[in-house]
């Protein structure tokens, strides 16, 4: 009964105890959780039998990513963020349409079987980048500021400006009614405006009750780490359950959080950044035992070309197009293109597209699952050295 217990136990205890040596290798830490969980899993020695349904683990995922992105936002750097907002807004507009586009354009020439609201589908869902994958590179000090700056921005936003997009498709792929293009565009306007102010009403509220709490007395230092912790899934909750993007307000939660904060911003979230980091490896090793199992016999020729194509051309070439006149040096360009990684957020996106029983869904989740396994591949092995590159053309 307390087996599976006790096997993810010893192994996140090693982990934990040798994440400083291990960050220094060129394999990260989700390859490892994602290679554990295969070795374990019942496709492998099966000592480890876990189980969860799509809808569990789409829970677990958005709950990882509420934790992450609230507390990715509160460390943002202001001044740094200030001077170099432009390159993120970029990022967000010109290339997040860029790259949904591409994608769209070139999953249409590879798979031509499938519909346009399902090359549409695919394109957003590969569109989101992940804040927890490319943690080795927003964390490290020698990265120049602005490109730290622009990556944690951009995987904090992009997900939750994909949100609204994403079910505008899934509406178009399901209805042939005549209103569907208004319904998708306040769908739009919806998600992301109550996110906004779900994340910076309840952020603002929950500051002003710790001020006066703390200045009562009232807070401990147990529970005033973990009312942080509260706060950011609270953000993300609320919002989802008035329809609104709950990872935009996760994010811009943490945004007026850090602000509010200041210089006590990165103590009083750090418990938040340790339990999601936690999550995030019981996520990863899922991945490896469940999913990756379950989708590796689907995967073809054609699936991988794709997944190749969504990592370079699909994700660079709109990126680059995008900072053209920024200033920006051609080398932090082309880090900023490839630091894409595809992670948690698109798999939820592929549970709600199976959810919502859109024609050729389970095709795409194929697609999804193989894009986010060579992404945590090739993304982990290129952190380290890609990062020394970068760090000597700066210099």
């Amino acid at each position: 009964m307390y087996l599976p217990l006790v096997i993810l136990s010893v192994f996140a205890f090693l982990f934990s105890i040798l994440a400083g040596k291990l960050e220094t290798l060129p394999i990260s830490g989700p390859i490892l959780f994602i290679m554990f969980g295969a070795v374990v899993g019942p496709f492998g020695l099966n000592w480890l039998s876990l189980e969860a349904t799509p809808i569990e683990l789409k829970v677990l995922a958005d709950l990882v990513l509420a934790l992450i992105l609230f507390s990715d936002a509160a460390n943002v750097n202001r001044r740094a963020l200030k001077a170099s907002l432009h390159i993120p807004l970029r990022m967000l507009s010109v290339g997040l349409t860029g790259v949904i586009l591409l994608g769209a354009g070139v999953a249409k020439l590879i798979f031509p079987e499938l519909s346009t609201w399902s090359v549409a589908l695919l394109a957003t869902m590969l569109a989101a980048t992940d804040a927890a994958l490319g943690k080795s590179v927003v964390v490290n000090k020698q990265v120049p500021e602005q490109v730290r700056m622009s990556l944690n921005v951009e995987s904090g936003l992009n997900d939750g400006l994909c949100v609204p997009i994403l079910f505008v498709f899934i509406a178009l792929a399901s209805s042939t009614g005549h209103n569907v293009w208004e319904l998708a565009f306040s769908l739009i306007i919806k998600e992301i405006g109550i996110g906004l102010l779900v994340g910076i009403g309840i952020t603002g509220v929950g500051l002003l009750l710790g001020y006066f709490a703390w200045r009562a007395g009232y807070i401990t230092k147990l529970w005033g780490q973990m009312s942080v912790t509260f706060l950011s899934l609270l953000c993300f909750s609320a919002a989802e359950s008035v329809h609104g993007s709950g990872y935009i307000a996760a994010f811009t939660g943490g945004l007026l959080f850090g602000y509010v904060t200041r210089r006590l911003s990165h103590q009083l979230v750090l418990d938040t950044e340790g339990f999601g980091e936690g999550m995030a490896m019981l996520t990863w090793v899922l991945f490896g035992s469940i999913v990756v199992p379950a989708v590796i016999a689907h995967i073809s020729g054609t699936i991988v070309l794709y997944a190749v194509l969504s990592l370079t051309v699909i994700r660079m070439l709109p990126i680059l197009l995008s900072l053209a006149g920024t200033g920006e040096n051609m080398g932090n360009c082309l880090f900023l293109s490839w630091f894409g990684p595809r992670g948690l957020a698109s798999i939820v996106f592929a549970i709600h597209v199976l959810s919502h029983q859109v024609p050729e869904a389970e095709f795409l989740a194929v697609v999804v699952a193989c894009t986010v396994l060579l992404s945590a591949v090739a993304h982990g092995l290129t952190a380290i050295p890609f990062t020394k590159w970068l760090i000597v053309k700066n210099q």
